[in-house]
């Protein structure tokens, strides 16, 4: 069972062997050292402002719950039982503040650098353009997407289910580009993406910095994209160029991308060498524990919620393999105690996208708790709890992830 993860062998080892999948993704915290010297203001419940930030005022606002400037969740009710996403639902997290808006004015002008290829250069997002296109429909999930459920009070953005959306990214496939500059350079072993947000003077940016590394098995599958469904990627969501790593949590996806590097160690970054990554609680983090790469298997109800009237009712929600495709998803109404299985809806947009989901059950009069649990083509089957940790990372647990709803 997918109870551990690959990722997750450690800072010496992580990326050299084939993942077996028997794990449970989970990941660390960040590199968010000093939140209010940076201008997050946390905000209550109480405090939630009616408007959105300038910085993502084009989103729907009504379909958000906003936590701060740059972190904002989906509503449980608005995520809808549509395959994609629409961008002005999907939940925001910013490690840090996004660089100014005008990066956008001419994309096709940004450039990343190459490194740890055998000709390394700095392409343009319009020579990139050139090189090839793809598209793909990929699930993309804060590593704390759960982190509500936890009893200890993981420190964090309390994340129930809406930090998580499934959207059409599309670029020109990293290896692609790899292949155009020669290859990667011998003894690399993992792919490390820098952002290009302006840094806090003052702080040391390896502090602070968005750096990521992961293993290169996930070369076939990543991209540097620059549209998100079908229109350029927005200021808001990591435009005007994202390294997309399909199947991975979010935080690997890194925005306003400015340097990809193939790397022999993982970068020493705090946001990687401790932050993000998964230990028991009251620990500090660490190198040598797991980090948030691939996801795990998940699901979760979208609907009804709360209320509802006696009889036939259609319950929805939606399920997700991480990098692998679904077997089944299956639903209870009587919290685990009996299990149907329901059938998936619209059309199957490949092994990292989400699949919305339906069955049809009849509700009594009372209280019923509802929940779901998916299972992934590999036999990995979303377990009833969830594994402690400090930062609430990687849960997946389906007794959380319920509802509980009135029929009168």
């Amino acid at each position: 069972m997918k109870q551990q993860h690959a990722l997750e062998r450690g800072a010496n080892d992580p990326g050299l062997e084939n993942p077996t999948r028997r794990s449970l993704l989970v990941g660390s915290a960040g590199a968010m050292a000093a939140v209010s010297l940076l201008g997050f203001t946390p905000l209550t419940k109480a405090s939630e402002p009616k408007s959105l930030p300038d910085f993502a005022a084009w989103k729907d606002r009504n379909a958000l719950i906003v936590y701060t400037a740059n972190t904002m969740e989906t509503h449980r009710g608005a995520i809808g039982n549509g395959v994609i996403t629409p961008a002005d639902r999907l939940f925001v997290r910013n490690n840090l503040p996004a660089p100014p808006s005008t990066i956008t004015d001419d994309p096709d002008a940004w450039e990343v650098q190459i490194e740890g290829v055998k000709n390394p250069r700095s392409l343009t997002v319009g020579e990139l353009k050139s090189m090839g296109v793809t598209t793909v429909a990929s699930v993309l999930q804060c590593s704390g997407n759960g982190r509500a459920f936890f009893p200890h009070g993981a420190s964090g953005t309390p994340w129930s289910v809406g930090a998580a959306g499934c959207v059409m990214w599309t670029g020109v496939p990293l290896k692609d580009v790899v292949d155009a500059l020669g290859g990667v350079a011998e003894g690399a072993r993992y792919i490390t993406g820098t952002g290009g947000e302006s840094l806090p003077e003052g702080l040391d940016p390896k502090s602070i910095m968005v750096e990521r590394s992961i293993p290169t098995r996930a070369l076939d599958s990543a991209l540097l994209a620059w549209e998100m469904n079908d229109i350029p990627l927005s200021h808001t969501h990591g435009g005007p160029l994202r390294l997309v790593v399909p199947g991975y949590y979010g935080v690997n996806n890194v925005k306003y991308v400015k340097n990809i590097a193939f790397t022999e160690n993982q970068t020493d970054a705090k946001i990687q060498a401790s932050g993000y990554r998964v230990r028991e609680v009251g620990k500090s983090g660490s190198p040598d524990q797991p980090s948030m790469w691939e996801m795990n298997v998940k699901s979760w109800v979208t609907a009804p919620l709360e209320t509802g009237r006696s009889g036939r009712s259609m319950v929805c929600g939606v399920a997700f393999g991480g990098t692998v495709a679904l077997e089944k998803i299956e639903v209870s109404t009587d919290g685990g105690k009996t299990w149907k299985q329901g059938r998936f809806l619209g059309p199957d947009l490949g092994p990292y996208a989400w699949r919305p989901f339906v069955m049809a059950a009849d509700l009594g009069a009372g209280e019923h708790r509802i929940v779901s649990r998916a299972t992934d083509i590999e036999g990995n089957t979303q377990p009833e709890g969830r594994i402690e940790n400090e930062r609430g990372y990687g849960h997946n647990g389906w007794s959380d992830h319920g509802v509980s709803v009135t029929v009168s």
